[in-house]
């Protein structure tokens, strides 16, 4: 078996209140993280050296930690300083900030443990852009039915529903899996999934079937600046098939342009005027937040 642990990267972590080298960072095996994915995680952009929607990812990691009655162990600024610190040495680069807070260490055992302190890990990964070539041709995708749970909303480490249903698209060639729930759209892999039909961007409800991504509040803002009509509602398997186009969103890819799903070209099977529109305007809401840190994208 392959043992990359001396490959590990050296850059700066955060563990439970003190930064260290990633490689030489360690957690209890009787963390509830490790034996049940009894935690929650989130992914904070940084461009330009600072974070971007920061607020907006902060609060989702305390409704994440709120369902699952972790206490949240830090506040904004806190959180905030942290990955401030983290950053700082990866310049002005692209990268994303992971945090991830665990019920923390207690004897094994199904039940929740009271007062337990919660087990704060964060990282930083570079965050390469997509390439222009591929944003210009746009991505293929395949369907899955999403076998999940029915608590998609919480951001939880647990993901190997995630893991198993990106394995799809991986084996197939392709960029993500776009799942449904029977004959409706729920989201991808690791994406939220929007369709546009008559220049409308369109996307699944917020409720607990869907991880509602911050680019569902970035996105309807970046359309109401753009004119573009937005709306949240039920998105039926031929709705999707049948769309003049077909967006990915997430912390990672931003807004990506889907051009075939299952081999069935979308729309005119080209990146078209909605993506277009929504990719620039995500340029300049990247650039305002960073010549105004902390203002609204």
């Amino acid at each position: 078996m392959q043992d990359i642990t001396s490959a590990l990267p050296d850059t700066p972590c955060f563990l439970n209140g003190e930064f260290t080298p990633l490689r030489d960072a360690k957690i209890s095996v009787l963390d509830r993280g490790f034996i049940f994915g009894d935690g929650i995680y989130e992914v904070i952009p940084v461009y330009f050296g600072v974070p971007f929607c920061f607020d907006e990812h902060i609060a989702r990691l305390e409704r994440s930690l709120a369902e699952l009655q972790i206490d949240n162990p830090y506040t904004r600024d806190e959180w905030r300083a942290i990955a401030t610190q983290l950053a700082a040495p990866q310049g002005k680069a692209p990268q994303a900030i992971y945090f991830q807070v665990s019920r923390g260490v207690a004897p094994r055992d199904h039940a929740m443990v009271r007062g337990l302190r919660p087990t704060v890990f964060a990282m930083v990964n570079p965050l390469p852009p997509v390439a222009d070539a591929v944003r210009a041709k746009g991505v293929a995708c395949v369907t899955a039915d999403d076998f999940r749970w029915q608590k998609a909303h919480i951001k939880s480490t647990s993901l190997l529903g995630a893991v198993l249903a990106r394995q799809i698209s991986v084996e197939a060639g392709a960029t993500e899996t776009v799942m449904f729930r029977g004959e409706w759209l729920s989201e991808a892999s690791s994406s939220n999934v929007w369709i546009v039909k008559d220049g409308t961007l369109i996307g699944p409800p917020k409720d607990n079937l869907v991880l509602t991504g911050i680019r569902y509040g970035l996105l309807e803002r970046l359309c109401q600046d753009s004119g573009i009509p937005f709306a949240l509602r039920r998105v039926s398997r031929d709705e999707v098939f049948g769309a003049d186009e077909l967006l990915l969103s997430s912390a990672t890819k931003e807004v990506l342009p889907v051009v075939t799903l299952d081999g069935q070209a979308i729309g005119n099977g080209h990146p078209g005027p909605i993506y277009q529109s929504l990719y620039a305007a995500y340029q300049q809401a990247k650039q305002r937040n960073a010549d105004a840190p902390g203002a609204s994208a």
